[in-house]
């Protein structure tokens, strides 16, 4: 690689990454479907939207991908989640804001995202018996699955966030450079 190349800011040399989803549209729509099916999976399963975006934001932190955190966080203010509990949600062990089941879900979520830690899943597994049912613990573990998945498709693929004209307008007025508007590939409600 020539190390005199010009950058971008994420320090890749061309700034080009193959989205994922626009590359290969027919595997992107079965992930899409498969989302919907997780959607109705939690929904018949009694998991209310504000704790599966609860799980979908939780994931998308502990992945660090900033274009499901983005359209997560929209789809639980829609929901009625609070900006509170949003803004301490990667501390959710430490407050006294999240209900049993939310914990519960959240501790399922975490274990599903790193599956290789086995005393986390099987803590996670035994607190979520207390509270969940079969079918409820399944629907979480599978908007896990699903949010990981997307996760993945925009970590890879690199999927910008744009910033909307408020932002862009106070990031202005206090004299840091906007960053440029791009849009993101991702339907606003893709995932679970």
């Amino acid at each position: 690689m020539d190390g005199n190349a010009p950058r971008d800011v994420n320090g890749t040399t061309d700034g080009r990454r193959v989205y994922l989803d626009k590359q290969s549209p027919a595997a992107y729509r079965a992930l899409v479907h498969t989302a919907e099916a997780v959607r109705a999976t939690a929904a018949e399963a009694g998991l209310d939207r504000i704790l599966v975006e609860l799980v979908n934001l939780r994931v998308s932190q502990i992945n660090g991908c900033a274009s499901c955190l983005d359209v997560h966080t929209r789809a639980a203010l829609r929901a009625g989640e609070t900006t509170r509990r949003l803004g301490v949600l990667p501390a959710w062990r430490d407050t006294e804001l999240f209900t049993a089941r939310e914990r519960a879900a959240l501790a399922l979520a975490e274990a599903t995202t790193d599956p290789a830690d086995r005393l986390a899943q099987d803590r996670a597994y035994g607190a979520a018996r207390a509270v969940l049912d079969d079918e409820e613990i399944s629907a979480v573990i599978w908007v896990a699955i699903a949010i990981n998945a997307f996760n993945r498709v925009s970590i890879l693929s690199r999927h910008p966030v744009r910033a909307t004209a408020t932002v862009a307008t106070a990031t202005a007025s206090a004299s840091v450079p906007a960053p440029a508007p791009v849009s993101a590939t991702l339907p606003a409600d893709a995932t679970a």
